[in-house]
């Protein structure tokens, strides 16, 4: 399971007192589990747009004070700026990263609209979709006319907010007003042209746009219907604005777009779709530049996307490359050359990706080395403990599942069994990932345990928190040793000792896990949520512990009768 990460971006409105800027960042600093990723100020606009991500309730703490600060140091009365604006915090967005549906962002956003509203008494409008009516879907229309129109419109009934007073008071002449919403998350993302000049790079542009542009007939009139009205025809590529420009400090023209829902356009779709526009024009794509963050998931879509692409170039000459279960830096490693990444300004994954910058690193216990991490295990503190290590051998479990998956399509002779192991090998990769992260979760768990009792915290939610981490780890153990049946039976017999001790790993995995989540369960006062956690681990164990013992009475079995047969000859 990812771990939950939700962004949030406020824009308030100043962007040239850097005293204020920087009290505003402080009190979005101070709240555990959220980080301010990115601060871009624009002194012309007069507005500051930051990022913060990490887990859900921290970061609607995290925003609500950004808001509260925003209206204690920001004055609407004597405001100006290019950008439109009508409040100190003018828009409050949630996006979901990872582990986050966007219903949640929007319950996020009504949490913090109400708060916002009864405690600061600012009037709070909900927009995109958090909206709690049609026409205030759009930012625009809420925010026609600007502050200088509030003085107008509330206190009237279509103009009522969705949180806090309908009426212009001094403080909310003051405050202004705030638009907090739920949204997709947007990629800033261009694409580089191998020429100064712009033409190439706006005419793909207009390709590719989602609003389209008017149609051309062969010879580039515009094209027209029955009455000589001319026809709109629209762009290749949905939730996509786009134009063409120039950028002197690259000395290269750039197709630039904002892709405003990725679920819809992912990002290598972007690339490729704007490549061959440019290719029809006789220009050549060098690379790209994603201006800002980037969700992991988007990064990985296009390693894989790249990956296939290249099986399906070599199966047309009859040749077999590789799946697209490799390991996670494998597969980013592939879509930033792949897409070029690095042909403009550098890319470095650990500071563009949002999940790696949110990573907490007081723990690291997955980045040692194998000697490191043991010798962590032998000493004298009880965490690193089985529970970490229990996650570890689930790791080691799913890695020799997707080992052999990988060179099952490697083997001519398993042709046959090449799509269910294409397959298999990136669900093998993905637990493998998740298992190698809660081997820090679970000493990072222990840890907030301890000091939760030290200072005095909720220490029931975090001891929630230390048998919710080996309870993953023992689901994940449950679902790796049916793949390691599955490559045991189907994958290349070759490497049929490999799949046993996956097997034989997983049940490892899952006694562990299972033993410290049923420590921990006696530290649970809710009597209904330890039953019911209690009766799923000890199901899971059991189901685990026969379907190894069964993989591998099959495998030695085989080998028994491998080695009888050697030696008969």
């Amino acid at each position: 399971m990812p771990r939950r990460i939700v962004e949030c971006v406020p824009n308030i409105s100043e962007g040239r007192n850097r005293n204020v800027i920087d009290a505003v960042v402080k009190a979005a600093s101070t709240v555990k589990g959220a980080t301010v990723l990115d601060i871009d100020a624009g002194a012309a606009t007069n507005r500051t747009v930051i990022t913060i991500a990490g887990d859900p309730e921290a970061v609607l703490e995290a925003s609500f004070l950004l808001v509260a600060k925003a209206a204690e140091l920001i004055d609407m009365r004597v405001q100006k700026g290019a950008h439109p604006r009508h409040g100190a915090t003018d828009v409050c967005p949630f996006v979901p990263v990872s582990g986050v549906t966007m219903d949640e962002c929007v319950k996020l956003a009504r949490r913090l609209g109400e708060r916002v509203g009864n405690e600061l008494g600012i009037p709070v409008y909900l927009y995109e979709f958090a909206a709690s009516r049609p026409e205030r879907c759009k930012l625009p229309d809420i925010r026609a006319g600007e502050y200088e129109a509030l003085k107008d419109k509330l206190g009237r009934e279509e103009w009522k907010p969705d949180f806090g007073p309908n009426a212009w008071n001094e403080a909310v002449a003051r405050t202004g007003v705030c638009t907090i919403g739920a949204r997709n998350f947007l990629i800033a993302y261009n694409v580089n042209v191998n020429t100064r000049d712009t033409s190439i790079a706006k005419e793909a542009a207009l390709a590719i746009r989602d609003s389209g542009r008017p149609a051309r007939t062969p010879d580039w009139k515009f094209a027209r219907d029955e009455k000589g009205a001319k026809i709109h025809e629209m762009g290749r590529l949905d939730c996509c604005k786009a134009t063409g420009w120039y950028i002197e400090e690259y000395g290269t023209s750039q197709v630039t777009m904002n892709l405003t829902d990725i679920s819809v356009t992912p990002l290598h779709v972007a690339y490729e779709v704007t490549r061959e526009e440019v290719e029809k024009l006789g220009g050549v794509v060098t690379g790209s530049e994603i201006v800002g963050l980037v969700p992991l998931s988007s990064m990985l879509d296009a390693g894989r996307y790249f990956l296939d692409k290249q099986n399906r170039g070599l199966s047309s000459v009859g040749k077999q490359g590789v799946t697209t279960g490799q390991p996670e830096k494998d597969l980013l490693e592939t879509a930033i050359r792949s897409m070029g990444l690095r042909d403009v300004a550098p890319f470095n994954p650990c500071e563009k990706i949002i999940e790696y910058m949110v990573a907490d690193n007081t723990v690291d216990l997955s980045g040692l080395s194998c000697r490191d991490f043991c010798d962590q295990l032998s000493i004298d503190s009880p965490a690193p403990g089985g529970g970490s290590a229990a996650a570890l051998a689930g790791a080691l479990s799913s890695a020799l599942v997707a080992m052999v998956a990988n060179l099952t399509v490697k083997n001519r002779d398993y042709r046959m069994h090449w799509e269910e192991m294409r397959a298999l090998a990136p669900r093998a990769q993905e637990i493998k990932e998740n298992l190698l992260a809660a081997i820090d979760d679970d000493t990072m768990a222990f840890n907030n345990w301890m000091e939760a009792a030290r200072s005095g915290g909720d220490v029931q939610a975090a001891v929630r928190e230390a048998v919710e981490v080996p309870l993953r780890v023992l689901r994940l153990a449950r679902e790796t040793v049916d793949l390691a049946a599955i490559v045991t039976e189907r994958g290349m017999q070759a490497s049929v000792s490999d799949s046993g001790v996956a097997a034989s790993a997983a049940r490892t995995a899952a006694e562990g896990a299972c033993m410290n989540v049923l420590i921990n369960l006696g530290e649970i006062t809710d009597t209904g949520y330890r039953e019911s956690v209690r009766s799923e681990a000890l199901l899971l164990l059991d189901e685990t512990a026969a379907k190894a013992s069964c993989v591998l009475g099959i495998i030695r079995a085989s080998l028994e009768a491998r080695a009888e047969h050697r030696a008969d000859q």
